[in-house]
């Protein structure tokens, strides 16, 4: 029933969403196709008030409610035709969320009809029901103030960044400093026991997995699993409840807030896994919660002639419409909300090339990537794409424009290769281990352009890397249907747990080998959370639904754990010491100043440069590279050029051991070993020309000294 209040006003048609003004609230949502549209006011017992919104302007419908303040629970009901066949699936007795809404007062309701649609019947989606819908979740009008004192963003470089992908329970769930009632939130990753250890660690950015609202999917549900990655995206505004501590309505955000302010006084960025690609509502039977009874076609691509069904370049059942001004601008609008309100540093776009694709294709020239490039605030910010997508031709590493990062699949799989022994690679791995010019320079792009990663939350975690060959998801509960076959790992002979001390101390070895490679690799490297200490999630592959211990990170000590988290930590405080291990500009391949001595030399064994046949030959297994700390071309804070020490990298993935000749044998400078994967505690000094000893699967660091001062 439509309720009569008094006071009401027309409003304005911007900004869209609930926004509070201190007397009465504004209401505004953009609907094309919508004939009327209902705001639903809803008070703690579930009682509802319609009001009606009259007021339409360029397609937007807005109201102001005096009044009206924080913690108000509301949503809409839109009508118009049900005519699937058209696109269009209005049903006014389905309560809908604002795409808008800052805060959210429940989850999805799935025991209430969150379908409009006729479910029991197979093409019952041509059919509106009949019943009431009200499993959607309200939206809740939020006070936006917040005291950020001095918060500043911090700031750091790419080629400066090491970053280190986690998840909001996953980090904190069995902390055992975390109070319990904080883990699990955004206010345990903002206690002082995970900043110690993230700032000891020596990270300098947290990418963490989906924070956007998200739903747990019924099917999940019903088996006793929860969707944990987050992938479901419901609420491009709302922080998801599910990491909130306490009950208090609408406290997320200033939760979240306060972890971000955290996270900054303690030097770190803040980046967010951001899933703009879809929305949980699905395919053409999916449920009806938000933009799908709001304005099905201007929200989500459709079959042209068959505008009943959805283009699916997600795997999720559907896409969202980029196309669309109106989508376009609810994407921008959202990303700049999480900066410019929730002040974080940036954002990795979960399979970026669907949002790049005009009629089918990918097209690097879209809107999209027009309107973030001119974007005076998101311009600014971290810009880190997934490249790819499910769809025809959606493999784009090396494609997206200036200003973007890229998540570097194929560094992924080439290291991944090389350190089980794959021969022939060589060549592709020179680039993989110097920034890949071959994908990023020709577009005008950087060395950190590169994000290089071996391990994310999508696969084997490091330790399953080099312990399993295969998957194994029977929790999961699809009969080892789900995730990736080709993993690229190894597992040292046994398959999981074994107790063979050679087996285990070359599973350690190759943990540090990956590491290593990774941490020295020119680019901007990522780490698992968790694979700095060797969490294991026993073979799973694919913990998207494991809310539990599986994919939770121990925070248990047995010396295994803590050498490797100290090792992990010498790399990377190794990495922010020498700017050759982060040069900001790509490798000459030339003499530095007219010199003899060149930017980057690649070696063989014996101490000879590399040939072409070298490069070509399938046996390659080992190699070494010398980066000049005079070559850098980079400059400091104040443009003075910079200068750092020379370094030798030998990796040697062969089964043998092996000698290694050092370069520059008419050098007086001894060369240093920095690190040996093989034993950590080693010491050893060699004169250019002399030969080093490379245990199999091994890498070894040397450094030598060309400071002044």
């Amino acid at each position: 029933m439509i309720s009569k209040r008094k006071g009401l006003r027309p409003g304005d048609p911007y900004p869209l969403g609930a926004t509070w003004d201190g007397a009465g609230t504004q209401f505004a949502l953009y609907s094309e196709n919508a004939e009327a549209v209902e705001l639903c006011l809803v008070d703690d017992e579930g009682n509802e008030q319609r009001l009606p919104v009259r007021h339409r302007t360029s397609f937007v419908w807005h109201v102001y409610v005096p009044e009206i303040g924080p913690g108000q629970k509301y949503a809409y009901r839109v009508h118009g035709p049900w005519a699937p066949e058209r696109g269009l699936r209005f049903n006014p007795r389905a309560r809908l969320l604002d795409p808008y809404a800052k805060a959210l007062a429940s989850r999805v309701q799935w025991d209430a009809d969150a379908f409009a649609h006729r479910i029991d019947e197979p093409d019952g989606d041509l059919l509106a029901s009949e019943g009431e819908a009200l499993g959607a979740p309200l939206g809740v009008v939020v006070d936006p103030s917040f005291d950020w004192g001095n918060d500043r963003r911090p700031c750091i470089p790419f080629h400066r960044s090491v970053l280190y992908e986690a998840h909001v329970r996953g980090l904190t769930m069995l902390h055992p400093e975390v109070p319990e009632e904080l883990r699990g939130t955004y206010l345990g990753i903002a206690h002082p026991a995970i900043l110690g250890y993230l700032r000891y660690l020596g990270i300098t950015a947290i990418e963490l997995l989906p924070v956007h609202a998200f739903v747990h999917e019924k099917l999940l549900l019903d088996k006793g699993l929860r969707n944990y990655w987050g992938y479901h995206t419901i609420g491009f505004f709302a922080p998801e409840v599910g990491y909130r501590a306490g009950a208090e309505v609408a406290s997320e955000v200033r939760q979240f807030k306060e972890m971000v302010k955290a996270l900054h006084a303690a030097g770190i960025e803040v980046i967010l896994d951001v899933v703009y690609n879809h929305t949980a509502e699905g395919n053409h039977l999916g449920p009806t919660l938000s933009l799908r009874g709001i304005d099905n076609p201007t929200y989500y691509r459709l079959v042209p002639g068959n505008e009943r069904y959805y283009f699916d370049y997600t795997g999720t059942g559907n896409t969202l419409n980029v196309r669309h001004p109106q989508a376009l601008q609810l994407i921008m609008d959202s990303l700049r909300y999480w900066v410019l309100d929730m002040h974080v540093d940036g954002f990795r776009f979960d399979l970026a090339a669907a949002l790049a694709r005009g009629l089918h294709d990918v097209d690097q020239l879209s809107s999209f990537f027009t309107i973030v490039h001119q974007d005076p605030v998101l311009s600014q910010v971290k810009l880190i794409a997934e490249p790819w997508d499910v769809g025809p031709g959606g493999y784009q590493v090396g494609n997206f424009p200036v200003r973007w990062a890229e998540w570097n699949g194929r560094y992924r799989d080439t290291l991944r290769d090389f350190w089980r022994g794959s021969g022939g690679i060589a060549s592709d791995l020179g680039f993989r281990l110097t920034g890949s010019s071959d994908l990023y320079e020709n577009s005008g792009r950087k060395p950190y352009t590169s994000v290089n990663f071996v391990t994310c939350h999508d696969g084997f975690t490091l330790a399953d890397l080099v312990s399993y060959n295969h998957k194994h998801n029977e929790a999961n509960g699809e009969g080892g249907c789900d995730g990736a076959d080709d993993n690229r790992s190894w597992n040292c002979g046994v398959e999981g747990p074994t107790d063979d001390p050679e087996i285990l101390a070359l599973r350690a070895r190759q943990t540090r080998n990956i590491m290593a490679s990774l941490l020295f690799s020119q680019g901007t490297p990522m780490i698992l959370h968790g694979d700095e200490r060797g969490r294991t999630q026993h073979g799973n592959n694919n913990g998207y639904c494991q809310d539990s211990p599986l994919t939770w990170q121990p925070w248990a000590w047995d010396e295994p754990a803590r050498a490797l988290l100290e090792f992990t930590r010498k790399c990377i405080r190794i990495r922010h010491e020498h700017p050759a291990l982060r040069r900001s500009t790509f490798f000459k391949g030339r003499p530095i100043r007219g010199g003899k001595t060149y930017d980057i030399q690649w070696y063989r064994l014996d101490g000879e440069l590399m040939t072409d046949e070298d490069w070509a030959n399938p046996c390659t297994q080992s190699l070494g590279v010398f980066l000049s700390g005079e070559g850098l071309d980079d400059v400091d804070e104040v443009g003075d050029r910079l200068v750092d020490d020379d370094f030798v990298l030998m990796l040697n993935a062969s089964p043998e051991d092996l000698p290694f000749c050092l370069p520059f044998g008419e050098d007086p400078r001894p060369w240093q070993l920095l690190v040996d994967t093989a034993d950590d505690l080693a010491t050893e000094t060699r004169r250019g020309g002399e030969a080093t000893r490379l245990i199999s699967r091994s890498l070894k660091l040397f450094l030598r000294s060309r400071r002044v001062g």
